[in-house]
């Protein structure tokens, strides 16, 4: 008999509707189904130690979701969107310089006034109070790991990681059986590039036919300045330097009140370059003259990273199988030109959930929305992607400079007339794909951190509270070895680059670190320090071979994010 025929049975426990994540999309489903019928049970997970540990976000957020969902919002003294936009300023940044592109020229969907500066973290945090006065049962530090399937082969449920599973995956002294949640439907609102959807997308072929998803990486740090360098509501959003021409990108830097400062950098994971190091193209960003004033005196409180969904219209994959939906970033839906997502993972939620509180009202259950699926394109989110659809390909094909003029002509076309002389153009590879071979680029020569301004990967970590029990099974699972010695061999080691928290390492028979694959490789050892990780998922989007998988760890591990 096997070991996993000898566990003891999980427990379950049934529901109308079980939601898979407590970020925007989740809990505006949830909060949306009790507002439509108050009967309905509803239960949200949420792999976090608390609502709000794992969001990170920039965030500006369009109140255009917020505005729908709860109305009198204004009216509650709690609520977080405290700090309205006051400045809205775009640059074009060189070595030494920057150049403001005039508000008047851009797209009027690129206007942040009307938009609010949060911690998408407090909001979901807020979200949650509101969900569980309406009843709604929410259970942080429970990592959803495995999806059930009836003999139909409909999705009827999701069960909980095991905790106390010892390194060599056998029970360890502590050890408990997850939990299965069983549900009419399933919603799934685990965020970018979650495991539970990649494997749904894969199963049911919900990809088919649409272009390959796009992704980038974003990093965040908060800092507390000197008050005569705060600007309460000031939005400045950069692109160009420190960044070639070919590589996409680009900043954001908010104040929010209290004298804090958000600043982050977001790469375009279609980068060719394996040489190029995404966390230290952040820190030299910093540097800039029109930037680092802002830092002189301040203190850097926080920092945390997490991958981005950049497809957009053309990515979105079907978003319902039977048993259930995608919602939020695990369909993808981030408009990459206004850097917002989260009002269309609250407008998704919302949508998925009047779609199912209608398929239960109508004794349904375990089947497709399939009007949920027909209706989002021709809903706010859709009209609201339809416009930039080009923004992101533009960029891609002709580089920063050019593709930016393209990509904001197209969007005012789109605009004005609702016609894009460009068509719906397609994104061409997966990011993955786009890497080449270190053998045709150079390597990148990159300062060295000073500790005031800018800093290392791994003090950064710090500052996001990241924790993992050490005697438990990683959960970044390389599927074969000998394929990842490609990674270094070919690609000179992109993965101790490309991840911000320095999970992945290649040393050499002595123990020392390999860097930009030189030295004797003979004997090389590929290192996971799982520990660090931020569960950004870059590593599952850009490993070259596709060799290496996310998977949640036990519930509640991972990083602590305040007020990001």
């Amino acid at each position: 008999m096997s070991e996993a025929e000898t566990l003891p049975e999980r427990e379950s426990m049934p529901f109308d509707v079980v939601i898979v994540g407590a970020g925007p999309a989740g809990l505006a489903a949830a909060i949306r189904l009790k507002q439509v019928n108050a009967d309905l049970s509803v239960v949200v997970l949420e792999k976090g130690p608390e609502v709000g540990a794992h969001i990170l976000s920039g965030a500006v957020v369009d109140p255009v979701a917020i505005n729908k969902l709860i109305p009198d919002w204004k009216d509650d003294p709690d609520h977080p969107f405290k700090v309205p936009v006051k400045d809205d300023q775009f640059f074009f940044l060189t070595r030494t310089g920057r150049f403001r592109l005039p508000n008047f020229g851009m797209p009027p969907l690129m206007n942040n006034h009307g938009n609010y500066i949060v911690s998408l973290g407090n909001v979901c945090r807020w979200l949650a109070a509101r969900a569980e006065a309406l009843g709604v049962e929410i259970y942080p530090g429970f990592a959803a790991a495995e999806l059930l399937y009836n003999e139909e082969g409909q999705l009827y449920g999701v069960a909980t990681g095991d905790m106390g599973v010892a390194k060599d995956g056998t029970p360890g002294p502590n050890f408990e059986r997850g939990m299965e949640l069983h549900g009419k439907y399933i919603l799934i609102g685990e965020g970018v590039r979650g495991s539970l959807a990649k494997q749904l997308i894969a199963t049911f072929n919900l990809d088919e036919g649409r272009e390959p998803q796009k992704f980038g990486i974003g990093m965040k740090e908060l800092w507390e300045v000197d008050p005569a360098r705060h600007q309460e509501g000031l939005v400045q959003h950069a692109f160009g330097w420190p960044l070639d021409k070919n590589t996409g990108g680009g900043s954001f830097l908010y104040h929010l009140d209290n004298n804090q400062v958000v600043v982050g950098y977001v790469v375009h994971l279609n980068y060719r370059n394996p040489y190029l190091f995404p966390f230290e193209e952040f820190q030299r960003f910093k540097t800039h003259p029109a930037v680092a004033p802002t830092f002189e005196g301040g203190k850097r409180i926080a920092y945390g990273a997490r991958a981005i969904t950049e497809g957009g219209w053309q990515s979105v994959p079907k978003l319902v199988f039977p048993g259930g939906a995608l919602i939020g970033c695990s369909a993808g839906f981030v408009n990459v030109p206004r850097i917002k997502g989260s009002h269309n993972a609250m407008l998704s939620g919302m949508m998925a959930a009047e779609h199912v509180a209608e398929a239960i009202a109508a004794g349904r259950e375990q089947d497709e929305l399939a009007g949920y699926d027909a209706a989002w394109r021709d809903s706010e989110i859709g009209k609201d992607l339809k416009k930039v659809r080009n923004a992101k390909p533009l960029w891609s094909k002709f580089g920063t400079p050019l593709g930016i003029v393209l990509g904001g002509f197209d969007m005012w076309m789109n605009t004005l007339f609702g016609w894009s002389p460009f068509g719906t153009m397609k994104h061409g590879k997966a990011d993955y794909a786009a890497l080449e071979p270190a053998s045709r680029h150079s390597k990148i020569d990159y300062p060295r951190p000073d500790g005031k301004l800018t800093f290392d990967r791994l003090s950064s970590v710090f500052l996001s509270n990241t924790n993992h029990d050490e005697n438990q099974p990683a959960h970044l699972h390389v599927k074969d070895m000998a394929v990842q010695r490609s990674e270094l061999e070919t690609y000179a080691g992109p993965s101790s680059r490309y991840c911000p928290a320095g999970v992945y390492e290649w040393v050499d028979a002595n123990g020392d670190t390999i860097v930009n694959g030189e030295g004797n490789l003979d004997g090389a050892k590929f290192v996971i320090n799982f520990q660090n990780c931020v569960h950004c998922k870059t590593c599952d989007i850009k490993d070259p071979e596709q060799n290496i998988t996310w998977v949640p760890p036990q519930g509640g591990e991972g990083p602590v994010y305040p007020n990001m």
